[in-house]
């Protein structure tokens, strides 16, 4: 299994983990907040660098 691979599956069960202790509601507001809370932590240059790689790979 590849090292990405594990992590996503330590994802998906840390998230069913948290299903289980949590509301619904507090279980998506950290699904969501995480994320957007990471990408504003970034400063511009590295927020273009970021936007200007994930359209490179959506072009594929």
């Amino acid at each position: 299994m590849s090292k990405n691979a594990k992590i996503a599956a330590g994802g998906v069960a840390a998230g069913l983990v948290l299903l289980i202790w949590l509301p619904w509601w507090a279980v998506l507001l950290m699904v969501l907040g995480v994320p957007t809370a990471a990408y504003l932590a970034l400063d511009p240059a590295q927020r273009r660098r970021l936007r200007r790689v994930s359209r490179k790979e959506l072009g594929r």
